[in-house]
């Protein structure tokens, strides 16, 4: 895996990261997902799972399937995916699927990332396609962006079971 910051990079992964701001808009975890074809966006995507009721909404399958129609092809040679958050096992399947040529995430995700962190498909020696990583491309800005979605639904979360609980009285009865 390499770190790098090129400007190139960098301009699409904010582009990616405005996408994950719109996820959230819309209460969705905020994951945002460019795909790039000779320097020009064909797809892009962010999570919709909630909103639209399908587990496999989420911003790299919403972006692939996009650039997919653009490129009218199932397989997209030469393009490279950049995402907010490293690919879950679902998501790095379909990279391996549709030949991404090389993928740029932002965060690690140390519970469910299937490019390095708990898996790593994308290198696997035993599938028939390997794709290149870069990681930390924004990673502070994406990172930030993910524990305050967290920490807001935290506390949502707490403040419901609050208004759900029965309210004792503190009066004495007479």
């Amino acid at each position: 895996m390499t770190v790098v910051n090129n400007a190139e990079d960098l301009h699409f992964m904010h582009k990616a990261f405005e996408l994950a701001e719109l996820a959230e808009q819309h209460d969705e975890i905020p994951v945002g997902a460019v795909v790039v074809y000779k320097g020009q966006i064909i797809g892009e995507g962010f999570n919709q799972s909630i909103r639209q009721n399908d587990p496999s909404a989420h911003a790299e399958m919403m972006a692939i399937r996009q650039a997919g129609k653009y490129l009218n092809n199932y397989r997209l040679l030469d393009c490279t995916l950049y995402v907010t958050l490293e690919p879950c096992p679902m998501c790095a399947g379909l990279l391996v699927h549709s030949r991404i040529k090389r993928l740029v995430y932002a965060s690690a995700d140390l519970k469910t990332g299937a490019a390095g962190s708990v898996f790593n498909l994308l290198k696997n020696a035993q599938l028939n396609h390997q794709i290149a990583i870069t990681e930390g491309v924004m990673k502070e800005q994406c990172s930030q962006l993910l524990s305050s979605f967290f920490k807001r639904r935290r506390l949502e979360k707490k403040a419901l079971k609050q208004a759900q609980k029965p309210q004792t009285s503190n009066k004495t009865q007479d």
